[in-house]
């Protein structure tokens, strides 16, 4: 029974719900060959077809409830879930939020030709109606993924940036209960963090009694990064350690001075290798330099 056969107190959006959910199969078995889904399904074209189904399925629910542009309709859920999952696959592999909008507008076409099919004369109103309501709908499942692909990457760069401050804060175990953290660039809060939670990670593990945070890379030194230095010794000596603050230049002994900043609770030491030969000191470890004249056999 083709459309204008039917009740003309049908709504356009009732009719396209009728519609996705007796063209289906169909629409799936189209949708499965284009870029957007051909790209993610990559080893098996019915689970492709399978994933089809499921967004047309939740379109057609949105459909019938009438919201066409509502982006927070109850039947986008499982677009979201499904096209969620792609859109992260997507991401790792560089595809851009713009780059799977356009893809989604690429499942217009095939769905637009069958539509066209239902109707006798597709110029009628009844047509025109139905046509626009699917075009709607599909301009809302373009926002709904557009704004989960946004949320995948925004995901993906914040496991990135997290990665990268635990690799640009290594803890160093450089003698038997004696590790480091040398510090290299401007320190914020959440690199902060970081060091903190790194640190006394490495303390626990490595059953440290001392650790030296070197900041000889630092550039500068201000109230915030000094408060970060003292909430990290303050939290390395409750889990039993001592720590030490190394690498201060005269440039920022000089700024900490001006500032007024207090560091009169914090043991300090001009480089890393005074600080580890303190640690190795009061760990009864005796260093000495070799004589410049000594030489060598």
């Amino acid at each position: 029974m083709t459309v204008p056969e039917q009740d003309a107190a049908v709504s356009a959006p009732q009719v396209v719900s009728s519609f996705l959910e007796q063209r289906k199969e169909q629409i799936a078995q189209r949708w499965a060959d284009t870029p957007l889904f051909r790209s993610v399904f990559t080893v098996s074209r019915d689970e492709a077809v399978e994933a089809c189904k499921a967004v047309v399925e939740a379109l057609s629910e949105v459909a019938v409830s009438g919201r066409l542009e509502d982006v927070g309709s109850p039947g986008f859920a499982p677009v979201r879930d499904q096209l969620g999952r792609m859109t992260q696959t997507r991401a790792r592999t560089g595809s851009t939020a713009s780059q799977i909008a356009d893809e989604v507008a690429g499942l217009r076409v095939p769905v637009m030709d069958l539509l066209r099919e239902e109707f006798a004369d597709a110029t009628t109103p009844r047509a025109q109606e139905a046509a626009l309501a699917l075009t709607l709908l599909l301009g809302t499942l373009r926002l709904v993924v557009m704004e989960t692909a946004l949320d995948a990457n925004a995901e993906l760069i914040e496991r990135q940036r997290q990665q990268l401050l635990e690799v640009a804060t290594p803890v160093i175990k450089l003698w038997e209960g004696t590790v480091a953290v040398p510090l290299i660039g401007t320190l914020d809060s959440a690199r902060s963090q970081v060091v903190m939670e790194s640190l006394l990670e490495a303390i626990v593990d490595q059953r440290a009694r001392y650790a030296i945070l070197d900041i000889t890379g630092v550039p500068t030194v201000d109230s915030l990064v000094a408060q970060h230095l003292m909430k990290t010794v303050a939290a390395a000596r409750l889990m039993g350690a001592e720590c030490i603050v190394s690498g201060i230049r005269p440039a920022i002994a000089q700024t900490i001075v001006q500032l007024g900043i207090d560091l009169g609770s914090v043991l300090t030491r001009s480089s890393l290798a005074d600080a580890l030969a303190y640690a190795l000191g009061k760990q009864g470890i005796e260093v000495s330099r070799a004589h410049a004249n000594e030489r060598v056999r």
